[in-house]
């Protein structure tokens, strides 16, 4: 009986012996869990990007990126910074998470985003066996009052712009004070806060690759933002700060992180996603044709007509976001989608693009583009719902857009044109009705 059972631990070990062997010998076909870099613009409407039809800026990586990817070409978010990135973070419409203005982190407020309450994509992500990291704009809580809430957030590392500093405010661009994982970094007094972001984002995509470990990077870019200030190419050049040359030194930055995929060669696993946050600072830009017929000092040009507004304004000019995906074969090549996109579908999309289970319990708005991504048809959305603290929210279905307070409607058939609707129109009387219904709908279900 011992000699029968010492000849199967034998063969077991045997077998098993082989089996390693084999698997040492032979590559494996079993394909590894896709990474995700997620480059989030600060202050960038649709407008400003050449391959959306600009005409003011130059934006060559971004529109090979598009040439290369997937364009969605109606991506819409909330008008200012704080409810954008809350949304896209929880997956939620502002109603919802509650945050409709920008949380006063440039006066030193104790309050914050409160992430326990409300789950994010990196949690559920960081929980799948995801590396997780953040950079740049962390405006959701004062980091000296509360030094976990990014790892709280889901996020096990970061390099953050930290607003506060032993009770004095910092810089972001030249002199920068960032967080990195806990530390104020002290080595970075003479760079250009957004070089130091890209070489942060390209040695966790390094490290992460090391280690064999799937990574998800929301990499916030503090370019365009004012001040408007000079950038390295700038400096090198002696020319004038110019809102035109940070957009054009942001491109470039989007550049050096796209040759950085290639040149790890994690392209074929890698989604890069391409987004803004809310509509260009319209009083960032100098136009030069203003005084013309038709023109504004800060108008800008497409294509389609004159973009007027911008951030802070609850219409096309401050909600209109470029949208971008670039990455794995799967990506079909200079696609353009027409699906409206609300940035609180990007939740279910990483969660999707991972395999990350999002628990029956979690209620989010957003629906995945992931079929999209992939050049199929989705599940597309029928309009998108955006606030701003002061006037209201609004609805938008790709034709007509109702703003709750007063409330107004108006048409957007022929964008970027946004006039108000024509009175005893039958056809925006129908909008009317029917979007004022979806927001009743909406906080009906809500309160529930």
């Amino acid at each position: 009986m011992l000699r029968v059972l010492s000849i199967c631990v034998v063969l077991l070990c045997t077998c098993f012996s082989y089996s390693v062997l084999c698997s040492a010998a032979e590559p494996s076909s079993v394909t590894p869990p896709p990474n995700i870099l997620m480059i989030y613009a600060d202050d960038l409407g649709y407008e400003a990007l050449n391959c959306y039809g600009g005409l003011d800026f130059a934006t060559p990586n971004l529109d090979a990126m598009a040439a290369e990817g997937v364009r969605f070409d109606r991506a819409y978010a909330s008008p200012v910074c704080t409810p954008s990135r809350v949304s896209l973070l929880t997956g939620l419409y502002t109603f919802r998470h509650s945050h409709l203005g920008v949380l006063p982190v440039h006066q030193g407020t104790r309050q914050k985003v409160d992430f326990a309450k409300m789950p994010t994509f990196a949690q559920l992500v960081r929980a799948n066996g995801y590396a997780t990291s953040v950079t740049g704009k962390w405006q959701l809580a004062t980091l000296e009052v509360w030094p976990n809430h990014i790892r709280e957030a889901g996020f096990d590392s970061w390099c953050v712009w930290q607003i506060w500093r032993d009770g004095e405010k910092t810089l972001r661009h030249w002199n920068p004070t960032f967080n990195q994982d806990g530390r104020v970094r002290e080595d970075i007094a003479q760079r250009f806060g957004p070089d130091v972001l890209v070489e942060y984002v390209i040695d966790q995509m390094t490290e992460a690759q090391a280690a064999q470990q799937p990574f998800l990077i929301v990499h916030n870019e503090l370019l365009p933002h004012d001040p408007i200030i000079e950038t390295p190419e700038d400096q090198k050049l002696g020319r004038q700060a110019r809102l035109a040359n940070m957009i054009g030194y942001m491109d470039k930055l989007v550049g050096r992180l796209l040759e950085a995929v290639e040149r790890l060669g994690i392209r074929d696993n890698t989604y890069v996603v391409f987004m803004g946050d809310n509509g260009t600072h319209d009083v960032d830009f100098d136009n030069p044709k203003s005084g013309q017929p038709g023109e504004r000092k800060h108008t800008r040009h497409t294509i389609a007509g004159n973009v007027n507004g911008g951030k802070f304004d609850l219409n096309d000019a401050g909600t209109h976001v470029p949208l971008i995906v670039w990455g794995p074969p799967s990506v079909p090549a200079g696609n353009v989608c027409d699906d409206l996109i609300d940035v609180v579908d990007l939740f279910p999309t990483y969660c999707e693009l991972t395999s990350t289970a999002i628990p029956e319990s979690l209620s989010l708005d957003g629906r995945s583009i992931a079929p999209q991504i992939h050049g199929s048809t989705g599940n597309p959305r029928q309009w998108v719902h955006h606030a701003i603290s002061g006037k209201g929210e609004s609805v938008f279905d790709g034709s007509w857009r109702l703003f709750s307070k007063n409330p107004q409607l108006w048409d957007a058939r022929q964008l970027p044109a946004e006039p108000p609707a024509a009175q005893h129109d039958e056809q925006a009387e129908s909008a009317r009705a029917r979007l004022d219904q979806v927001i009743k709908t909406l906080h009906q279900n809500a309160a529930q």
